[in-house]
């Protein structure tokens, strides 16, 4: 469990490492962790509600990172404020789990246990079949996030 320190932040990236656009999650995640910020904790899920709702279980601050597929333009980025605004079911109809990262956040504010601040990163993908590779706009928006990402903690740590 994660101490609750308003300048905790946990980084969740979520995907599957062997079904192309679907791991940028996962990637998203690995080059947060590699600057290793002592104010994040970086974990890499699998998108499963329960196991999501347990790893923010405690904390105040959650920054979620999926490929979406909405239909738009691959590469598009999404950014959510998931305390005041509904995070489409519809985006995360990939996975591999009927309860989704929209469900899990939508359970979890209904028993009163969502984070203060949850903050999800879509990333529109193009490809989501067998395989590892990443598409190229998917990739590129990916490294924009981790951008963006790598701004708020800045912020937060110092």
């Amino acid at each position: 469990m994660v101490e609750n320190d308003f300048r905790k932040v946990l980084l969740i990236g979520i995907g599957n490492e062997y079904r192309s656009d679907d791991r940028i999650g996962l990637e998203v995640a690995r080059q947060i962790r590699k600057k290793q910020f002592p104010c994040v904790i970086v974990k890499e899920e699998s998108g499963e509600g329960t196991a999501l709702m347990e790893a923010w279980r405690g904390c105040e601050s959650v920054i979620i990172r999926d490929a979406v597929s909405s239909g738009v333009k691959p590469g598009t980025i999404f950014e959510i404020d998931a305390r005041g605004k509904n995070v489409p079911a519809k985006f995360f109809h990939y996975s591999t789990h009927a309860f989704s990262v929209a469900k899990a956040i939508e359970l979890a504010r209904t028993m009163k246990t969502f984070p203060s601040r949850v903050l999800v990163y879509g990333i529109e993908g193009a490809d989501f079949s067998a395989g590892t590779n990443i598409s190229h706009a998917v990739q590129e928006s990916a490294e924009q996030v981790v951008e963006q990402i790598l701004k708020m903690v800045k912020a937060i740590s110092q």
